[in-house]
């Protein structure tokens, strides 16, 4: 019998020449109609080889065999949890090896071991949380490029919470479409922390005006955010936001001024426990008293209400095609409702500066298009 002669032979083959066997071998398993009794023996062959002192060996078994469905399931595993040259290509591209076992060797292999798992033709949502509570920022990276990974939210958000301080890895979630809106709120605030404590904005503004600045840039971002982000994705970045304390009346106050009514309906949800359905109502065509009683239970200092009631009605009359008007026209208005431009106190102060962008948007817009003509 071949395999006979083999076992005999093998002994004192150079490694060379047992690399070269071993892949023969290997690929006359996979290939060929071999007769019950050789495949048996092949099989044993085979197995053997795992024990070869050379990683050569070892390697060119696992080339063989790392694409075969009908490579033995032994074999594989123990492949697998061979050294990073020999396991990696079994590991990136063998069909035998269950969610499982790919899981156990996210749990105890090294970083490089990581990013071949994660680039594997298909990653299942299991296997991708794995990588993105242990591995690190490179295999997140390549996960996050693998158009065959199935990424639960929660394991964009585990990502965003780990690395979400490493730009390689801030910038692949942000191109990534399906990145979750409360995720991409919280890579803008690890952005603006990062940006924060750069020495070199330290030294050009202070820690006092660099916190001011970047809080007001996080702020606008998070309202440039709610553009982009779907209606049903509207509760989860609510109560992203209500658990870090982002809620403030600062920032409801400048979504509201820039019509952002869906999602100040989805928070006014979230803080009053009303029905979505009620809330809508009362957004779309209620009374004045209802409105202020349904802020009152959002938990909104009285002192805004007017001026949100305000804003609401001028964006309910655009909706209608009553009004045209944009940003500046309802943050001016909504200033008047405090008194005008000789308003005083932080409310005023506040709307009043997202009156003086609005005027600065329009002119840029404006200039651009002169420019363009």
């Amino acid at each position: 019998m071949i395999v006979s002669h083999f076992l005999k032979w093998i002994n004192t083959a150079r490694v060379a020449e047992r690399a070269a066997a071993a892949t023969a071998l290997a690929r006359a398993y996979v290939n060929a109609d071999l007769p019950f009794e050789d495949r048996c023996a092949a099989e044993a062959a085979l197995t053997l080889l795992l024990d070869d002192a050379s990683s050569k060996v070892r390697q060119a078994l696992a080339e063989a065999l790392s694409m075969s469905r009908h490579a033995p399931a032994q074999i594989i595993a123990a492949l697998a949890a061979d050294q990073p040259e020999v396991a990696g290509v079994v590991l990136a591209r063998s069909p035998l090896l269950t969610d499982a076992d790919l899981i156990d060797r996210v749990a105890t292999a090294a970083d490089a071991t990581h990013a071949l798992i994660a680039d594997r033709p298909v990653v299942s949502m299991t296997v991708a949380a794995a990588i993105a509570e242990i591995a690190g920022p490179q295999a997140c990276i390549v996960l996050l490029a693998n158009s065959g990974a199935d990424i639960a939210s929660l394991s964009f958000r585990r990502m965003a919470e780990r690395h979400g301080h490493v730009a390689t890895v801030r910038e692949a979630l942000i191109a990534d479409a399906r990145l979750p809106a409360e995720c991409r709120h919280m890579l803008l605030t690890k952005l603006g922390e990062a940006l924060r404590g750069s020495p070199l904005v330290l030294a050009l503004m202070g820690q006092a005006r660099a916190e001011r600045v970047m809080r007001d840039a996080c702020v606008k971002a998070s309202v440039t955010l709610i553009e982009n982000t779907q209606a049903a994705e509207h509760p989860a970045l609510v109560e992203h936001l209500r658990l870090r304390g982002d809620l403030t009346a600062s920032f409801l106050i400048r979504t509201v001024a820039h019509g952002k009514v869906d999602f100040f309906g989805s928070v006014l949800m979230a803080l009053s426990g009303h029905s979505g359905e009620r809330v809508r109502a009362l957004l779309a065509g209620g009374h004045d008293t209802a409105l202020l009683a349904l802020f009152s239970a959002a938990g909104l200092a009285k002192a805004t209400h007017g001026i949100i009631l305000r804003a609401l009605k001028v964006w309910r009359e655009v909706a209608n095609g009553k009004r045209v008007a944009g940003v500046q026209e309802v943050s001016w208005l909504m200033l008047k409702e405090l008194g005008g431009q000789g308003a005083q106190g932080d409310l005023a102060a506040l709307v009043k500066s997202i009156h003086l962008e609005a005027l600065r948007q329009n002119a840029r817009g404006h200039a651009l298009a002169i420019a363009a003509a």
